[in-house]
């Protein structure tokens, strides 16, 4: 064992700091709105290889490359991840071949790096994202632990040009509709469960896979998201492929300092819940140069819900630019919670191809929050299947029905979409030019400039609700 940590330990590089910062100047010059940029994470440059822990283990001796890919890492790289805290900070590096893993926790001024040609395979074992009990079962409270995890961290990353898959299918529920037959024959050849009107499949009853609750819609809400890193300083994600989450793909909460670059995060079309970034509650964010193509939102701004939303505070200086989105349910996304409000949002020069919708603006009774100094430019659409542009605030809320039909006096956190500036945009093919949906008897959409915009090939022109909504357009064509 001591001859394993000698090797190791000749693989460390150790040359201080990892270069200099880079400089993102030019994204930031003649912004609409002033605008902190991210500090950006700094972690030491000392170097630890996976491949060297797990032939270290004793364990795995002996075994092929293949076998030992195939084997769970999980306890080899929280060793790595451990003695790497305790050196100080720097970098995991994963290197080629398919390694499977179950949930990662990242710690301060550490790097994890997937070298061209790495998978992480998170694994469908579902019980490894439990607590055990002293007896080793899992202890099953609430949702499963995320696949990559860091909270009230400082310098973190994730870089490389390799791929985190987390096997999503094992989780996800399905429905029906949504699939081909040959796509809904491969998730019957799992097992799973299907209701009774069989317009759903659940992950209950998995061949070879213990159930870990006791019906098939406790199983499914026990799934897990992607990335989550919450309350953490200084993030930065980078070049890798994230893709096929069982629920969000990455997703900073209450964060600061965060730095989203030249991603690519994919899940099938039809994946329920499957968002593709999700920014919540954040200060101080660059998302630049990513392509999402995902089965729900797929960039998308989160500000929590009621008291806990307006307690985290809001999304404030979001810079987004470079970006393409194909398939999503919005391009860019605001809502459906944002209680903790919206400040200091810049969108542009970004391409939305396929999406269900372009800019999509949504939120509900008890989710809203304001909006201020929201300004979107330059954006490229084409191919959307709803609105390119949609106000909704009444989205999927049974609330909002209530308080359309009254007075709705004693609501509490209603949305306020103001202060919203779109410019320079151009379609090419969309349901509907412009979507706008307020409530009764409150100013929910109003001061939302909309100028020099292009919409072609749209199906229907304008659906804009006037008694709820206050629109100012300027040099829009609609054309069918």
């Amino acid at each position: 064992m001591r001859k394993a940590i000698a090797a190791i330990f000749l693989t460390i590089v150790s040359l201080g700091s990892q270069a200099g910062e880079r400089s993102y100047e030019k994204l930031y010059r003649n912004l609409p709105v002033e605008m902190q940029q991210p500090e950006q994470p700094n972690i030491p440059s000392k170097k630890l290889y996976l491949s060297d822990f797990i032939k270290g283990s004793g364990a795995l001796s002996g075994k092929s490359r293949e076998e030992i890919q195939s084997s769970d890492c999980s306890d080899a790289i929280a060793k790595a991840i451990s003695m790497l805290e305790k050196m100080g900070g720097g970098s995991l590096v994963i290197g080629a071949g398919t390694w499977v893993t179950g949930p990662i926790e990242l710690k301060s001024r550490i790097d994890l790096h997937l070298e061209a040609g790495a998978t992480l395979l998170f694994t469908n074992d579902k019980s490894a994202y439990f607590p055990k009990d002293a007896e080793g079962r899992p202890i099953v409270k609430g949702r499963a632990l995320p696949c990559i995890r860091a909270e009230k961290c400082e310098d973190i990353s994730i870089t490389g040009d390799g791929v985190l898959d987390g096997n999503g299918q094992w989780w996800r529920y399905a429905k029906r509709d949504k699939y081909e037959s040959e796509e809904w024959n491969r998730l019957l050849e799992m097992g799973g469960s299907v209701s009774e009107d069989g317009k759903l499949w659940f992950p209950y009853n998995l061949k070879g896979l213990p159930n870990l609750t006791g019906s098939p819609q406790e199983e499914e809400a026990i799934r897990n998201h992607m990335i989550i890193l919450k309350r953490c300083k200084r993030i930065r994600i980078e070049g890798v492929t994230v893709r096929n989450s069982p629920k969000f793909h990455i997703n900073p909460a209450q964060c600061e300092d965060v730095i989203l670059e030249n991603l690519k995060v994919t899940c099938p079309w039809n994946a329920q819940n499957g968002d593709g970034i999700d920014i919540g509650n954040c200060r101080r964010v660059l998302v630049s140069g990513c392509l999402v193509d995902c089965g729900d939102d797929g960039i998308c701004m989160k500000g929590g819900s009621g008291e806990m939303g307006l307690k985290a505070g809001p999304c404030r200086d979001i810079l987004i630019c470079g970006n393409t989105v194909l398939h999503a349910h919005g391009g860019f996304v605001i809502g459906s919670d944002f209680s903790g409000g919206m400040e200091n949002i810049v969108v542009r020069d970004c391409i939305f191809d396929g999406s269900d919708i372009g800019l999509r603006f949504k939120s509900m009774a008890g989710r809203g929050g304001r909006c201020k100094n929201i300004y979107i430019n330059n954006i490229r659409m084409r191919n959307i299947v709803g609105a390119a542009i949609s106000f909704d605030c009444g989205y999927a809320d049974v609330t909002y029905k209530t308080l359309a039909s009254g007075d709705g006096k004693g609501a509490e956190f209603l949305p306020e979409f103001s202060d919203i500036h779109i410019s320079n945009v151009r379609c090419n093919g969309c349901g509907t030019g412009i979507f706008a949906r307020g409530m009764q008897g409150y100013d929910c959409v109003h001061d939302i400039f909309i100028s020099d915009c292009i919409i072609r090939k749209a199906k229907k022109n304008l659906d804009v609700d006037e008694s709820t909504t206050r629109l100012n357009l300027s040099d829009v064509r609609i054309s069918f």
